[in-house]
């Protein structure tokens, strides 16, 4: 069996879809960070079958909130003193802005590419956003 030493200091992101690890690793530019971060891919899990698991080392200041929008069933591990100091689920934000794109070529962001592309959550129970500007519907149901 595969093991990564612990944490005295950081976060752990738990629970990622099995090959989902990489784009939140990107998606939160991980690589900009001066830290250690361990990606452990296809980790064995009771409840999922397999999942991913994102450890960064001391504390970050990055948004982790809007990873329930990128995949549902994340948790947040606060880690200090070696210890899970909270643990977090994490909702479906009411409004993203720049992790998905308008998909109708007549809204105003395909026009004016300086635009960012902000949705509203429509329908919390099927995962559903609408772009603020033209109503175009985006959902992230998997």
């Amino acid at each position: 069996m595969l093991r990564i030493g612990g944490l005295q200091e950081g976060v752990v992101i738990d629970h990622i879809k099995a090959g989902g690890a990489m784009e939140i690793y990107h998606y939160l530019e991980l690589e900009k960070l001066d830290c250690s971060v361990a990606i452990i891919k296809n980790a064995k899990s009771n409840k999922m079958g397999k999942k991913d698991i994102i450890k960064i080392e001391g504390p970050i200041t990055v948004n982790l909130e809007i990873l329930g929008v990128l995949d549902e069933n994340i948790t947040i591990n606060v880690i200090k003193d070696d210890k899970i100091a909270e643990k977090r689920k994490l909702p479906l934000p009411e409004t993203v802005q720049g992790i998905f794109k308008c998909q109708n070529p007549r809204c105003i962001t395909s026009i004016e590419q300086e635009l960012p592309h902000r949705f509203k959550l429509t329908d919390k129970e099927n995962r559903i956003y609408r772009c603020q500007y033209c109503e175009q519907k985006f959902s992230r149901r998997r």
